[in-house]
């Protein structure tokens, strides 16, 4: 008798047949599982569909999918390549108001597609508590320019959830680009023309800065020849009100004259990062990492008096933990596996490296039996010994630094995890230390930071304003069965909040410095730059990515520690010299494998090359 279908079956068949529709496209692929949705190339995943689903999961998977089919359909990655601007802040909108854009199409299109992608708007607000917000600075600039941008090209109100964040905005929005923001409803079918308006748009918001370079004056000769206008007859409409500061200077510059070293006669390229050129030690910085660099980058912590570096087992119960890493073992069992697998075959590179071996072609020795026909016809010839010895293994210490933040919620976090897991296991047995480190902070929007800024009256730029949260999973020195349970604390509701990176690189290099090891290895896994909405929104837009530059530049250049990562989802070669990217969080076992084998295998190679080096020279004084 043939098992009954289940009843989500057909839902899930009808899902994917529209999506392929509205995409136009016979090659998506489409699947169901409880990980975070994607979209990826032309496979998408969607949220997993329960046997007895409601009517707002109908909804939810709908908004979901229909926003990825439009995607496939109207949004072309080359073009959103090339004019997506750098900076956080800047690329944020952008990306906001492109999504925006791909979904107004298909909302004017078609009302069934208008009310799914109304109910995923709905989720969104709600879930990132949009509908509960008091204060402007509570909520994102990003977000508030997107969902205006929606109400704009739509014609439609948008969901109550989502009003409250857009009538906080809405005054500083029109004030500053009402005029822009209408003239993109005409170029919605234009990508690349809407792009560019929308560079704009970000301009007239004062975070020009934030752009990087743009080609536009090449490709538009209209808009050139309407500059070359205004510049002849030098009237200008704008208020320079606007484009000044209080005193006197461009929008964006003061804060580069602030931050860039009078003396200094070289040019400073975009992808630098700007340093203040007087010495503030120990101001936003830990005590390791202040004694390191000439010059401490511009950066500064309001107040550190919040932030926790605290041991796994203090953010849970025993029972707790024990339950979470039960729930962790019954994620791993499907890959449990392929990771042992990986990691045998690390243990085998490891071990092979630390065992004896044997030098050949020599002149004193055991005599070798390969060469005993060398022997009889050429009795005169010396090298045809033969002698084991050491290879020169170097103390080793590893230190995983895993990024705790939201984004990295559900499948990326359990992959995370249990390589983790394995990987302490597995380099154990070869006699290498491992530490496991996670970085977050204590509560979204700010925590007592914040709190405690705004009681003092809300200055400006205040720096870093969040609790930073710093949790060691296993210290190095600890073996891996009692640290065990300690890693189930990543499956824990509520954990993962988010990601400043620069300081937890330098807290996570300053614990490997003071490690006896000859070598220190330092491995960050990421799925993004570093994110703090309440930083971001009082400082500037790339504030925590220019600090995290800094460090890794730093550290790469003038540490002792080797540092490598490996980016989920998220290109991380832009700001890591070493580093890997991987689209599936499901890659990650692999790749953390081989990029500590490829480690080993250099230095490998490095005593390999002494001593052949050592050999010639040998020769050479015969």
């Amino acid at each position: 008798m043939a098992k009954p279908e289940s009843p989500s079956e057909p839902f899930k068949r009808a899902i994917t047949s529209t999506m392929r529709a509205i995409a136009k496209n016979d090659e998506l692929t489409v699947s169901f599982g409880a990980e975070t949705p994607a979209l990826q190339g032309t496979a998408a995943r969607l949220p997993q569909i329960p046997r007895e689903f409601t009517k707002s999961d109908i909804s939810l998977t709908r908004g979901i999918s229909d926003s990825y089919a439009l995607r496939l359909r109207h949004h072309d990655t080359g073009v959103h390549a090339k004019l997506v601007p750098p900076g956080e802040n800047a690329r944020a909108i952008f990306e906001a108001v492109e999504n925006a854009r791909v979904e107004s199409i298909g909302c004017r299109q078609m009302k069934g597609v208008a009310q799914n992608i109304d109910a995923l708007v709905d989720h969104h607000c709600r879930t990132r508590g949009f509908d509960k917000i008091t204060a402007q600075e509570e909520s994102p600039l990003s977000e508030a320019v997107g969902l205006m941008m929606r109400e704009r090209l739509t014609g439609k109100a948008l969901p109550e959830s989502a009003q409250t964040i857009v009538n906080l905005w809405r005054p500083w929005i029109e004030k500053k680009a009402g005029e822009d923001i209408d003239n993109l409803v005409e170029m919605i079918g234009d990508q690349e023309k809407f792009a560019r308006a929308t560079r704009q748009v970000i301009a007239d918001m004062g975070l020009a800065e934030e752009l990087g370079d743009d080609d536009s004056s090449e490709s538009d000769p209209d808009a050139e020849q309407d500059q070359e206008q205004d510049s002849e007859s030098g009237d200008d409409d704008s208020d320079p009100s606007d484009e000044m500061g209080e005193d006197g200077s461009l929008a964006g510059e003061t804060e580069y004259a602030e931050s860039s070293d009078a003396d200094s006669a070289e040019t400073i390229s975009d992808d630098m990062i700007d340093e203040d050129g007087s010495e503030q030690p120990g101001e936003g910085v830990r005590p390791n990492f202040g004694e390191g660099p000439e010059k401490q980058p511009s950066y500064k912590v309001y107040s550190s008096e919040f932030d926790q570096v605290i041991d796994a087992n203090e953010l849970a119960e025993p029972e707790e933990l024990n339950r979470l890493r039960g729930y962790l073992d019954q994620q791993l069992l499907p890959l449990q596996n392929v990771i042992s697998m990986l990691a045998n075959r690390l243990q085998r590179r490891l071990l092979a490296k630390q065992n004896r071996t044997w030098e050949f072609d020599l002149e004193e020795g055991i005599l070798d039996a390969a060469r005993l026909s060398r022997v009889v016809t050429d009795p005169m010839q010396p090298l045809s010994y033969k002698m084991e010895s050491d290879i020169d293994f170097r103390d080793t210490v590893v230190s995983l630094l895993l990024d705790n933040s939201g984004s990295m919620r559900g499948r990326p976090i359990t992959i995370a995890a249990m390589c983790a897991d394995i990987l302490s296991r597995t380099l154990e047995r070869c006699n290498v230390k491992v530490e496991i480190l996670g970085f977050t902070t204590g509560a979204w929007k700010g925590g007592q930071s914040r709190e405690k800024w705004i009681k003092a009256g809300k200055t400006s730029q205040p720096g870093r304003l969040n609790d930073l949260r710093h949790i060691v999973y296993k210290s190095a020195d600890a073996p891996w069965r009692r640290a065990r349970k300690n890693l189930g604390l990543m499956m824990k509701e509520g954990l993962l909040k988010e990601n400043i990176d620069g300081e937890a690189l330098i807290w996570a290099h300053n614990r490997l410095i003071g490690r006896p090891e000859q070598r220190r290895i330092l491995m960050v896994i990421s799925d993004g730059a570093p994110v703090d909405d309440s930083t971001l929104s009082v400082n500037t837009g790339n504030y925590l990515e220019r600090h995290l530059r800094s460090v890794i530049d730093w550290i790469e250049c003038q540490s002792p520690v080797e540092l490598i990562a490996i980016g989920i989802g998220h290109d991380v070669t832009r700001y890591y010299s070493r580093a890997v990217t991987i689209v599936d969080a499901d890659q990650l076992g692999g790749a953390i494998i081989d990029n500590l084998a490829s480690l080993f295998e250099e230095e490998s190679g490095m005593q390999a090359q002494q001593t052949k080096t050592r050999k010639k020279a040998a020769i050479g004084t015969r």
